[in-house]
């Protein structure tokens, strides 16, 4: 899948992971020593994982920080209660900006979340984005490359503005990179 393969790619000593999936976490802890961050901890043992707690609201990494760094399908539930996360109107950008900060120079960032056409908020579950709105919250951060899973479940790699067009959920990829 897209996220493991970039992860391949970057080839990091160290990762550290906010709160994505269990399952990536495990996986990619067979290849790398992975720090996997979340708001309630796994209890998992597993050699190079180590399951910590954190809130990517406000996060306990000094400033550029982190090397690799991975947020997948968690900053569009922030701030919205689901998870026993106080309701923050802003949570999703307040989360997006510690991820900024705490993202090494030169470091990388595996990100994903809902998009499509328009922006909305599916309240209690999620948000949903438009690719520019993305771009936008990450100012500072370069787009090394985008992919797109579309409503029909289709995995476009290197996706385009028109790949996304009219879609109404799909699952939007990002690789930034931190160049300033």
């Amino acid at each position: 899948s897209y996220p493991k393969l970039r992860l391949i790619e970057i080839a990091p000593e160290k990762h550290v992971d906010i709160s994505s999936s269990v399952y990536f976490n495990a996986f990619a802890s067979a290849l790398y020593q992975i720090e996997f961050y979340d708001y309630r901890p796994a209890n998992i043992t597993l050699n190079n994982l180590k399951c910590l707690k954190n809130d990517v609201t406000q996060l306990t990494f000094e400033d550029n920080s982190i090397q690799s760094l991975s947020c997948m399908h968690v900053i569009e539930h922030i701030g919205l209660g689901r998870y026993g996360d106080p309701i923050n109107p802003i949570g999703d950008i307040v989360a997006i900006n510690e991820l900024k900060r705490v993202l090494n120079l030169n470091g990388h960032l595996l990100f994903v979340v809902p998009i499509s056409h328009k922006a909305k908020i599916q309240f209690n579950a999620h948000r949903i984005y438009t690719f520019d709105l993305i771009i936008e919250l990450f100012d500072g951060l370069n787009l090394q490359e985008f992919s797109f899973v579309n409503d029909n479940g289709k995995f476009i790699e290197n996706a385009t503005l028109k790949d996304i067009a009219n879609q109404n959920y799909g699952c939007g990829c990002f690789h930034f990179k931190k160049l300033f």
